[in-house]
């Protein structure tokens, strides 16, 4: 459904993103994750048509994005950070205007609309004006706008952001109901929401793409070491010395008696080494019974971290014969004039020094 080969965004000798790929199946829901200037709205900017790459490809439904813009955002509905809205107008207007602007050619203009508004839960705010609605109603307005025309692909940046927990919920929700009948690409920094919505991650940063994997197998992307966490049934100093005599251990940490005459520790091997079976015969040769033994995972936000720590910064671009002398690119703006457009939100790559 989205296909990008070999991207790069240059701002004069600086580059944005630089020789991306990926590929994003029918169906599947992505996150999209990276630090603040990373490149992910200027990812998101060239998959919508509203920036044009340095050199690269990028397709929507097998439309080339630059070639057939006008093809391929037929396809494609965005919700920015700031959602685009209208504030003087009620609901019913705004949609409606929406409706036109987009060039709907659906049979039904009141079906068509009135089937969105009950999916993202609308109906009740119908008459009302948009600035008088909560923030999470107008992230929902601005949802619904992005679904008009039922395009088969959502690009959608921070669309929980400033939400309170029960709003962030029920976006959740109708995400997770959107994904079942289209292709969705979640940006946010909310890293807890990626294993709630998506079931893909892409991590991006200094505009290279650092990790494609399932949140559960990045783990092992940055680590290939293990940690279990121990109850064990014995003397604490028996156990403990016991446990740190085994060949593979490369830690022991105690965490306390949980259960009487029973104590938690947490144990880390070395890189590739499976200390299980090891350990389960030392332990019971020695009489000392297992309680527990599952593994400790890293979370979501240290694999995060230390997938982008230490990713360093795109070289700036060799000046050659036929760019020696030209005045660099000048970075795209906005066609509204500037910062002040609506519609677009930028995360800073074009002031990465």
């Amino acid at each position: 459904m989205i296909e990008v080969k070999g991207l790069t965004k240059r701002y004069g000798q600086n580059r944005g993103i630089q020789d991306i790929s990926f590929s994003i199946r029918e169906g599947e829901i992505v996150g999209f994750l990276g630090p603040n200037g990373a490149g992910k709205t200027t990812t998101m900017n060239i998959l919508t048509g509203y920036m044009s790459p340095t050199s690269g490809t990028a397709s929507v439904a097998g439309l080339d994005v630059l070639s057939e813009p006008l093809a391929a955002k037929r396809h494609i509905g965005y919700l920015p950070e700031q959602p685009p809205l209208y504030t003087d107008m009620t609901v019913e207007e705004y949609l409606n205007f929406v409706y036109e602007l987009k060039g709907v050619k659906a049979t039904s203009r009141s079906g068509h609309l009135s089937g969105i508004t009950d999916m993202v839960d609308l109906s009740g705010v119908w008459k009302r004006l948009i600035r008088n609605l909560s923030k999470g109603y107008r992230q929902r307005v601005g949802l619904a706008q992005a679904l008009i025309g039922d395009p088969d692909v959502l690009i959608l940046d921070e669309p929980t952001v400033g939400l309170d927990p029960s709003q962030i919920i029920e976006i959740r929700k109708v995400l997770k109901t959107l994904g079942r009948s289209r292709t969705i690409i979640l940006s946010t920094h909310i890293l807890p929401e990626v294993s709630a919505i998506c079931e893909r991650v892409l991590v991006i940063s200094n505009g290279v793409i650092v990790a494609d994997d399932k949140p559960e197998n990045l783990a092992n992307a940055v680590s290939s070491e293990r940690r279990f966490l121990l109850r064990v049934a014995g003397p604490k100093d028996a156990v403990l010395t016991l446990l740190r005599s085994r060949d593979g251990v490369k830690s022991v940490e105690v965490l306390g008696e949980i259960e009487s005459r029973s104590f938690d520790f947490v144990v880390e091997s070395l890189p590739n080494v499976d200390i299980r079976k090891p350990l389960f015969h030392a332990l019971a040769a020695a009489e000392f019974p297992i309680l527990m033994l599952r593994p400790q995972n890293a979370s979501l936000e240290d694999i995060f971290i230390k997938l982008t720590e230490d990713v360093p910064m795109p070289a700036p671009a060799k000046r050659t014969s036929k760019t020696a002398g030209r005045k660099p690119d000048k970075p795209d703006k906005p066609a509204s004039g500037g910062d002040g457009d609506p519609y677009f939100e930028d995360d800073g790559e074009e002031e990465n020094p």
